[in-house]
């Protein structure tokens, strides 16, 4: 009899000793709520904790090298100031606000930055250092009017020249839209938007081949200066095709100054015009029409032909180089065309 009960106990602790260890291992083998996939983060884990958020987080940084040295400027900075009409142009179009701004000349095509909402940066000659020392700009953007004041704003923030090349006008004018695209981030929609002057440009350039020979000329204060190929609007003759009247013309800022005597002698097919006056401090003056509807000029094939042509200072000569100004000029040549 106890050898039977003795069998019968040591048998009741086998069977608690397996059942003990298969509930050890099924809790082993389980997943906690804590180590599943599908868990939640606890509170405490913060993005930024993990060395992958960290970096992510880091400000980007680029860097521009310009005509009058290379600044290292942060991607999608937010105050933003503007010395050039141009990239101002290109900055709206583009969709990204600015800041500052000098006010007391700015382009009829860009007049809603007249708007109280921007700040009044001084003008293109003199900036105002002590306002733009309060503002703190992240980066400066200025032409070659505001070249001078380089090295002063340079000490304020990342600075870029942004001047069109002359010489070289196309390809300064889609590197500084590829600049703006790069500090910003809209290397996709710069992309377009050189697509679409593009396109403009090949279609001009086709018709212009036969339009004859063309002949750019400024007027201001009653007189007459002549442009040529390489000049500040030489892109109608090295851009759009249009053969000049007179290969030879010097190139300078100022132009080469001319009579009504040259103009009728050189007999352009088109002749286009860029009326200063009627942008910078032209009050009183006569319109370029006037100026150059004169009985010797009537001579022309231009004038007989109706290809003269009115070119709107407020891009040729203020605010060229943008992306929407650059396209509005395509379509101002191509007037002599249709």
């Amino acid at each position: 009899m106890k050898k039977a009960l003795s069998l019968i106990l040591m048998s009741v602790m086998a069977l608690a000793l397996l059942a003990a260890c298969g509930s050890k291992n099924n809790n082993e083998g389980a997943a906690s709520p804590s180590s599943s996939p599908s868990a939640s983060p606890s509170p405490s884990a913060a993005p930024s904790e993990s060395p992958s958020s960290s970096e992510s987080a880091a400000p980007a940084e680029v860097t521009i090298t310009h005509a009058l040295g290379t600044a290292v400027v942060k991607t999608n900075p937010e105050k933003v100031v503007v010395f050039d009409y141009g990239t101002l142009d290109t900055l709206g179009k583009l969709g990204i606000e600015v800041l500052a701004l000098p006010k007391a000349s700015i382009p009829g095509n860009l007049s809603q930055y007249e708007d109280a909402k921007y700040e009044d940066a001084g003008t293109l000659f003199e900036p105002d250092f002590e306002k733009l020392n309060k503002l703190k700009p992240d980066v400066i953007f200025i032409g070659g009017r505001t070249g001078e004041a380089y090295e002063e704003l340079n000490k304020i923030a990342p600075t870029i020249q942004m001047s069109v090349d002359s010489a070289n006008y196309l390809e300064s004018f889609k590197n500084n839209a590829n600049v703006i695209g790069q500090v910003f981030g809209k290397e996709a929609d710069v992309a377009a938007a050189l697509a679409e002057y593009d396109a403009a440009v090949a279609d001009l350039k086709a018709k212009a081949e036969g339009a004859g020979k063309a002949l750019i000329v400024l007027t201001t204060g009653g007189k007459i200066s002549a442009y040529g190929p390489g000049s500040r609007f030489g892109s109608i003759h090295d851009i759009f095709g249009f053969a000049p009247v007179d290969p030879d013309i010097k190139v300078d800022t100022h132009g080469n100054s001319i009579s009504n005597e040259f103009i009728a002698e050189k007999n352009p097919d088109v002749l286009f015009v860029v009326d200063r006056d009627a942008v910078v401090s032209g009050d009183g003056a006569a319109p370029a029409k006037e100026v150059i509807e004169n009985d010797l000029v009537k001579k022309t094939n231009a004038y007989k032909n109706g290809k003269i042509v009115y070119l709107n200072p407020n891009f040729w000569y203020l605010s060229g180089g943008g992306l929407n100004t650059e396209l509005e000029m395509v379509k101002e040549a191509a007037q002599a065309v249709q």
